[in-house]
């Protein structure tokens, strides 16, 4: 492990946690502490390192990606793009994820192939793994923005359109909560997370945390903390 100063020049390492994936963390509403697999990881790192731990909690993937690139945070928890990747320099994934969409119980779409059409628009959280994703890859339809990743939903059902875009365990939890939704089968993405650095730290920093993240993975911390957790649908990356 390179010294601590690589990884967190302040003798603290702010790590960035983003609320906008439930999957890997979220705030309790009754006492506030927010928990969850990317906490732990930050928290194994801290322990490694011998420094204290300082969570900067955001509630989208905009503004984690912005923590970290402005050095304001020294890692964050990211899903892989090519966008990010200009100012974050990411590890291998340490969890993989499926992105799904959501329609309406009586929409005609069948299948993620229709969605791709004229007339149809897609809700997703703005700056998220799927924005990123189906801005590069929808052609015809038009992808319209919620604030963030909890809106999806609720935004999708205000606003009439045809198709909601999301991590599907929480489209799967809104569709329950909601009812007559339905799944379109499969999925349209798999979403590798990493952990992340700002690209401007020393190269040895970025090696440093990328054998932690491949430690964690082959010690079956990252599965543990799954486990723990009670995340279903999420695998360890390989």
């Amino acid at each position: 492990m390179s010294l601590p100063e690589d990884l967190a020049p302040t003798g603290v390492l702010r790590a960035s946690i983003n609320l906008g994936n439930p999957l890997l963390a979220r705030r309790d509403a009754g006492t506030g502490e927010v928990t969850g697999v990317s906490v732990d990881l930050a928290g194994e790192l801290a322990r490694e390192l011998g420094i204290p731990l300082e969570l900067v909690v955001v509630d989208k993937a905009a503004q984690s990606v912005e923590a970290v690139a402005s050095q304001a945070a020294d890692i964050g928890f990211f899903a892989i793009d090519p966008k990010r990747g200009e100012s974050i320099a990411f590890t291998a994934p340490y969890v993989l994820i499926e992105g799904a969409y959501l329609v309406r119980a009586d929409s005609p779409l069948r299948d993620n192939d229709e969605v791709d059409r004229p007339g149809h628009r897609v809700v997703v959280g703005q700056g998220s793994a799927y924005d990123l994703y189906l801005s590069r890859h929808l052609q015809q339809a038009v992808i319209v923005r919620a604030e963030n990743s909890q809106r999806v939903v609720d935004d999708f059902l205000a606003g009439g359109q045809e198709v909601a875009a999301g991590v599907r365990q929480q489209l799967q939890a809104d569709a329950e909560r909601v009812g007559g939704m339905r799944l379109l089968p499969g999925r349209f993405m798999v979403i590798e997370q990493a952990m992340g650095l700002p690209r401007s730290r020393p190269a040895q920093a970025a090696a440093a945390l990328s054998e932690f993240v491949e430690r964690c993975k082959a010690s079956g911390f990252v599965a543990r903390a799954l486990e723990r957790h009670g995340i279903r649908g999420a695998s360890v990356a390989p």
